[in-house]
């Protein structure tokens, strides 16, 4: 019997053969190729690109001023429970060796917010500078349907299955940014879908990373487009809606 393009999975039975579209996407997961997709996406734009000799892939902006690396093979930290896989970084002069703010990627979160967080970042003549308020960040999700948390509206914003949330708090050890003051606040989103499971993934941005790239992820994270996948993460798979393909 074809999938009802309404209906969720039913977990009992085995994923439909892919690719097939899903919603919603924060539960989508990375379809496990988190790190060739962002690829493509910076070497599409003019990036340039080599190994380490961490066995990490660096990627750095046309004007030197940003870099992006996978860091998955060399496990630097976790968030959430989950390894680190991307980490991007910015800063204000080519020549100046400082990091002004880093935004960090576990893996599963789904690519599409990622790159388009990143061609945000890389449309920007001055990646290391703030222009928009946080307000900026809200407001992208609410007016893709997310709620507004009611004990914290004016920091907090959740997805209508209750399942992902963004939140402008104190970020977690190792989140370096240039601001040297203590117990400063950057956005962190997470997607949780099923209790006791764990987080399926997480993203952390210093207090430095300017609010309307992180507009741009979340925007993306929360527009009800579907997303094209061929696997999927077994903790969401009974949550997400498959339409199938033609």
């Amino acid at each position: 019997m074809p999938l009802n393009p309404h209906h969720p999975l039913d977990p009992s039975h085995p994923d439909p053969p892919g690719p097939f579209w899903v919603t919603p996407r924060h539960l989508a997961g990375d379809d496990g190729t988190l790190a060739d997709q962002i690829g493509a996406t910076l070497t599409g734009a003019g990036w340039r690109m080599w190994p380490t000799s961490r066995s990490t892939l660096l990627y750095v902006s046309p004007d030197d001023l940003c870099g992006a690396e996978w860091v998955g093979a060399s496990y630097p930290f976790e968030l959430g429970g989950l390894p680190v896989a991307w980490q991007i970084t910015a800063r204000s002069h080519p020549a100046s060796a400082l990091r002004e703010w880093n935004a960090y990627f576990t893996g599963d979160t789904p690519s599409e917010a990622v790159a388009d967080f990143l061609l945000a970042l890389h449309a920007r003549t001055e990646p290391a500078v703030g222009f928009a308020g946080p307000r900026t960040v809200l407001d992208a999700l609410l007016a893709q349907g997310w709620l507004s948390d009611i004990d914290h509206p004016a920091a907090t914003a959740t997805a209508p299955d209750l399942a992902a949330t963004v939140s402008l708090e104190t970020v977690p050890e190792h989140v370096f940014d240039a601001d040297p003051r203590p117990d400063l606040a950057g956005w962190q989103a997470w997607a949780d879908p099923a209790v006791g499971t764990g987080l399926l993934w997480c993203a952390t941005f210093s207090a430095s990373v300017p609010h309307d790239l992180v507009a741009a992820f979340a925007s993306s994270l929360a527009s009800p487009a579907p997303v094209l996948r061929r696997t999927l993460p077994a903790s969401a798979r009974h949550r997400l809606t498959v339409i199938p393909p033609g």
